[in-house]
């Protein structure tokens, strides 16, 4: 088979990519070894997104008597939960396979292997087939790090995949107790998940705070509510041995399936759940392609080590989303893959944009661009304006006050540098502020802009405001 693009990997990155690329006039190929959409759409973003939905109605339904909205008998059903889930994740995959049909995109299912930097093996179900191709782009993502001690057993021990499918199976209840460990995004958008199942949860981070390199101002307000809800926070610990029940030791597990050794600051600690849950990072799935047959360059932490125009250490072979480290973005890998689509067709080349991202605990955090510290260290001088809900319309009328907006822009030119938000919908809320970080806009274009009220991206035009020493909410803060 000869095509004039090979994509290997249909996930956020790939199947974009070859749409692109489709569009463009190019023959495409792309293989996939599990199922199309990659992690994200099958094991990550859209059905944890669909849990964590479902748990923050929940819980919003058992506080709802403060509307007037009175309920008995509330009860939690996990089984139509994950049979949503499940629903979702198919109709999407469809989706996907529709959309690639419709751009002429040939599909094979199957795991591939270079055997020249111009062709690869495809070991499929009905056995090998072999593809050439002009150009490749790798877009095989990434997938949970695993630690000597603490590897996954697909039961007691488990990665973000089996944590979704809990309660899916008769066998695989909802844990009455979660040890998480990791501290990250991963860990805290599904340990405050559980927690509202009524979990309960203990997250142990090796780094002195939760969300290492995410604005401390805003990780407070998600530590704060994380502590109301019962979370027990143990950072800057590490775990050091686990015994299952059954092991070593197990004769004092009681009715705990699991005993976590923990080195905290004021000394070891032993822990006891029901189940561990380990979101220490993620690597790039680089194995069993034959990289290293081709000479395919990899970075010292195992990434593949791409030039602006993503092109590997052969120009023909492109890499995108996930393989070429952070942030480890679906959005981020699907405009990698247009980006590499645009330029493997020789149109003109995309500017790099600054990333938005969002996080999706209770309350969400997003942010775009610079922080203080980032804009500091470059030399700027920034003005900071920051506005809280609390002084927002309709944050009071749902009921969410908590967190606050925060813009940081150029002293001198005004230009917006980077916002950052923890708050009820930051996850909503951050492309307006994107927008105005990619094209350079200034704080007067966010104050001026007249937004609806009561609405909650008031808050971005207010914390503009607020830069300018304009608050009308809020006190002025004195110019430096």
């Amino acid at each position: 088979m000869k095509f004039d693009t090979v994509i290997i990997g249909a996930g956020p990155g790939g199947y974009v990519c070859a749409i692109r690329l489709a569009q463009l006039g190019k023959k495409v190929l792309i293989i996939e070894k599990n199922k199309l959409g990659g992690e994200c759409l099958n094991y990550g973003c859209i059905p944890s997104k669909a849990l964590i939905f479902a748990s923050h109605l929940y819980d919003k339904i058992k506080k709802a008597e403060a509307f007037g909205v009175e309920t008995s008998g509330l009860h939690f059903n996990i089984d139509k939960l994950q049979s949503f889930r499940s629903g979702l994740v198919s109709k999407l995959n469809q989706g996907i396979g529709f959309l690639l049909k419709q751009n002429k995109v040939e599909v094979l299912l199957g795991e591939a292997k270079f055997i020249t930097p111009q062709r690869v093996s495809v070991q499929t179900a009905i056995g090998i087939q072999e593809a050439e191709a002009t150009s490749f782009v790798l877009a095989t993502g990434s997938s949970s790090i695993q630690i000597p001690g603490f590897e996954f057993d697909g039961e007691s021990v488990i990665g973000s995949k089996e944590a979704l499918e809990l309660g899916q199976r008769p066998l695989s209840p909802v844990p009455q107790s979660l040890l998480v460990l990791g501290g990250g995004v991963i860990g805290l958008e599904l340990g405050t998940y559980f927690s509202k199942l009524g979990t309960k949860v203990t997250v142990v981070e090796m780094m002195n705070q939760l969300l290492p390199g995410v604005d401390k101002e805003c990780v407070a307000v998600v530590e704060r509510d994380l502590k109301k809800r019962g979370v027990e926070i143990l950072t800057s610990s590490k775990a050091k041995k686990l015994e299952k029940n059954g092991g070593v030791g197990s004769a004092t597990l009681g009715s705990a399936t699991l005993r976590l050794t923990v080195e905290t600051q004021a000394g070891e600690k032993v822990l006891e759940g029901d189940k561990l849950l380990v979101t220490i990072g993620r690597k790039a799935n680089t194995q069993n392609l034959g990289l290293e047959t081709i000479g395919v360059k990899l970075t010292e932490k195992g990434f593949v080590a791409v030039n602006s125009e993503g092109q590997t250490s052969h120009p023909h072979i492109y890499a995108i989303g996930d393989m070429t480290g952070q942030p480890l973005l679906a959005h981020k890998a699907s405009h990698d893959g247009i980006c590499v689509a645009e330029n493997i067709a020789n149109q003109k080349a995309r500017k790099s944009k600054p990333i938005s991202w969002a996080i999706f605990t209770d309350p969400e955090i997003a942010g775009v661009g610079l922080t203080q510290a980032e804009a500091e260290a470059q030399g700027k001088k920034v003005k900071v304006g920051k506005f809280p809900f609390l002084a927002l319309g309709r944050s009071l009328a749902l009921s969410e006050p908590e967190g606050f907006t925060k813009i940081i822009a150029d002293e001198k030119t005004h230009e917006i540098l980077g916002a950052f938000i923890v708050g009820a919908h930051a996850s909503d809320l951050i492309s307006e502020a994107a927008l105005a970080v990619t094209h350079h806009l200034k704080l007067e274009d966010l104050a001026e802009t007249i937004h609806p009220h009561p609405t909650l991206p008031e808050a971005l035009m207010e914390a503009a405001e607020a830069a300018l020493g304009k608050a009308i909410h809020i006190p002025n803060r004195p110019s430096s």
